[in-house]
């Protein structure tokens, strides 16, 4: 095949995770830790992480900062913005960057959102999963639907005007009515994009025993895929344009940070259990927070594990990704990768389009 992968954009996202949580959720196989006591030996770690890549490559260009977790929202501003200034420092970032985090109701309040938006964050992505009380009870949240809503509220109130909120549908007792509820609260909030999820099992988690040992049953796949096709009908319905399989937004509001991961663009992750993409290479760090200090103090790096791309599978992770999102550009498949996978593929492709 051949290859040289002509980059069509240059932007570069950086992910960092904060491991931190109040409990684990039953559902989550995020790496989180409940114990808060390396707060400070962390944020040290993560900037020798975002030093050291700065040595390794020079100076890049960021359009993207995403915190992710765990719970971003659990540290305290003055946490965040030490990271943020760090990366100020190293790196230079797109005049437009977008600066996310994720924020779970019931961290914060109006003045800690205020603080928030003062040191750079300008767009939030709000866990809430569910309105309904005794969904959250199920997926063992902190917050309740009354507390959900008071965070999206001050969200607004504190000056963010971008502002993403996670739900869960599928849930093994949910009625259909209290995911219409849901989809009808949410978009008379102030919330410019919906991240619409179907409950998923994910090995490791408490949920996968309790489903194991036949404590909980999932709903069908036709029910599931039921819940699913109400949920584009009603959010693009009202306002919601779908630009990847389980996001919608209204329109310009897409998430600049996964958008980069759709495209098949570069990142770096900063934080256990972070994974990176440059020039065809992938690694990922330990997930251990005690893995990643020490590894950090001994090598200014954490990372585990990594793999050199083939051209195949960098064409194979390009058409999924593609697919997942807005479609595959025929035009930049064949400036990438050539024709052969088109040609070869040519038959099956116009079978899909012809069958709708």
């Amino acid at each position: 095949m051949q290859n040289t992968r002509i980059k069509i954009q240059s932007n570069l996202s950086m992910y960092i995770h904060i491991p931190f949580c109040d409990h684990k959720c039953i559902y989550c196989d995020f790496y989180s830790i409940i114990n808060h006591q390396n707060i400070d030996d962390f944020l040290t770690a993560v900037i020798e992480e975002i030093k050291f890549y700065r040595k390794k490559y020079g100076d890049m260009k960021i359009s993207t900062i995403f915190f992710g977790g765990g719970t971003p929202s659990l540290l305290e501003p003055k946490h965040i913005e030490r990271i943020i200034n760090s990366v100020f420092k190293y790196y230079t970032l797109d005049e437009n960057v977008e600066i996310t985090l994720e924020t779970n109701p019931g961290t914060v309040d109006l003045n800690k959102l205020k603080n928030f938006k003062n040191i750079g964050i300008n767009r939030l992505s709000i866990g809430v999963q569910s309105f309904n009380n005794d969904d959250l009870k199920f997926l063992t949240r902190i917050h309740d639907r009354a507390t959900a809503i008071d965070t999206i509220e001050n969200s607004s109130r504190a000056g963010f005007s971008n502002v993403n909120i996670d739900l869960i549908f599928s849930l093994p007792h949910q009625l259909k009515k209290v995911w219409e509820d849901n989809l009808e609260l949410a978009i008379s909030l102030p919330v410019t994009h919906i991240s619409a999820y179907s409950l998923i099992l994910e090995r490791g988690t408490i949920l996968n025993k309790m489903v194991l040992d036949k404590k909980v049953k999932l709903k069908s796949e036709d029910v599931d895929a039921s819940h699913y096709d109400f949920t584009i009908d009603y959010l693009t319905g009202n306002g919601f344009e779908q630009y990847e399989v389980s996001n919608f937004c209204k329109p310009g509001f897409e998430c600049k940070h996964n958008l980069l991961y759709w495209n098949h663009e570069e990142y770096i992750g900063i934080g256990p259990s972070a994974h990176s993409f440059i020039n065809k290479n992938r690694w990922w760090n330990y997930s251990s927070l005690k893995m990643y200090l020490n590894a950090i103090q001994n090598k200014n790096n954490a990372i585990r594990g990594k793999e050199l791309l083939s051209d195949e599978q960098l064409l194979e992770e390009y058409v999924m990704l593609s697919l997942r999102s807005k479609g595959l550009d025929l035009t930049d498949l064949e400036l990438l990768y050539g024709k052969v996978w088109l040609i070869k593929n040519n038959e099956y492709i116009n079978l899909l389009i012809k069958d709708g």
